[in-house]
């Protein structure tokens, strides 16, 4: 299944209990269907003094959430997103509100004959 969002895209949280924060997805787990965005469910973990680190500490970093509930940004709103194949053999994803080309253009696919 294709994904609708992508690293380094700006996405707006749609739903759970940091709806309408907006942030840039960091990572991009497929396996689990979550995304890492910057800033947004930010979780303290508690680290034990260790030789390496001595001191110990708190750290702060952020936990993955569904990639259900974000939406890319578009014109500051959020938007679905489709998929067209352009004559070349190129597929683009292009925001349903505005029609603008999301991210970076990939190349036309290889065709391979079997």
């Amino acid at each position: 299944m294709p994904r609708h969002v992508k690293k380094g895209d700006v996405v707006i949280v749609t739903s759970g209990s940091h709806k309408g924060r907006q942030g840039e997805v960091m990572r991009v787990i497929p396996d689990k269907d979550r995304v890492v965005v910057k800033g947004v469910n930010l979780r303290v973990k508690h680290l034990k003094p260790t030789r390496t680190s001595p001191q110990g500490g708190i750290i702060t970093k952020e936990a993955p959430i569904h990639i259900s509930n974000v939406s890319p940004v578009a014109d500051g709103k959020p938007t679905r997103v489709r998929f067209e194949v352009k004559p070349d053999g190129s597929k683009v994803r292009v925001a349903v509100r505005g029609g603008k080309v999301l991210g970076k253009v990939r190349g036309p696919r290889a065709k391979t004959g079997a």
